[in-house]
């Protein structure tokens, strides 16, 4: 495999002028997607959020935010780009077809990471060797990519920085069409951190829990090493008992 490399910062296409609003649909709002509503909306955005149960539910994180509560199954419609932050083992539980109603080419990310002992229990694929988003996509019928699924949600919460400050930490991005990466790549970048080109989908299991980049607020150069350095080898705290 070709080592991973930095990409340059590149803007959304989907933000033609500066200032310009992105239709975003995040299904889920726990830690990492309800972080991601809150630092959406700051920057603009256009926000429809769902959870797993009725949109009166959200009522509290859309006052505060701004964000649009919808059902589930509305959350994509219209959408630039879609979110998909809910715990491995629900997956399955999406309404097929649940991000079709997206724009045509709008990426889809998906934030998920699979906790075998702490929550989700067995899913033979992955535990066979299918790599976690590879399988979310196989179960979303769509091509995803894999980011935010390594960061503490309250640093990506509060640590955001400028293009080029110093201590600027960095994120791995794993999906396998250039166009959707680079709008991918200009929403991590405007949220503060560093995008950096993980390689296609197949290898996303370079940012798994349990790699040496997972959790860790890295730079870029450091980032680029860990994923180097990374096996497909499950170890033991995140295989199923």
């Amino acid at each position: 495999m070709d080592r991973p490399t930095a990409s340059l910062r590149q803007r959304s296409i989907h933000r033609r002028t500066e200032g310009a609003t992105v239709k975003i649909g995040i299904i889920g709002a726990g830690f990492i997607g309800g972080t991601l509503t809150r630092r959406l909306t700051e920057l603009g955005h256009e926000v429809r959020v769902a959870n797993s149960r009725a949109p009166e539910t959200l009522a509290d994180l859309a006052a505060e935010t701004g964000a649009t509560p919808v059902w589930a199954a509305e959350a994509a419609e219209d959408a630039d780009l879609v979110i998909v932050s809910i715990p491995q083992k629900n997956v399955p539980d999406l309404a097929p077809g649940i991000v079709d109603a997206r724009k045509p080419g709008a990426p889809v990310i998906e934030t998920n990471n699979y906790y075998p002992q702490q929550r989700d229990g067995l899913i033979e694929a992955i535990e066979n060797g299918t790599p976690e988003s590879v399988w979310v996509s196989e179960h979303l019928g769509v091509p995803v990519y894999k980011v935010f699924n390594g960061i503490y949600w309250k640093h990506l919460l509060e640590k955001g920085l400028p293009a080029g400050a110093e201590g600027r930490i960095a994120l791995p991005v794993a999906g396998d069409d250039p166009e959707g990466k680079t709008i991918v790549f200009g929403i991590v970048d405007e949220l503060g951190f560093d995008p950096v080109d993980a390689g296609p989908l197949a290898e996303s299991w370079r940012q798994q829990p349990g790699t040496p980049v997972y959790g860790k607020d890295f730079g870029v150069d450091d980032t680029i090493a860990a994923l180097a350095e990374a096996s497909p080898e499950r170890t033991a705290e995140w295989r199923a008992a």
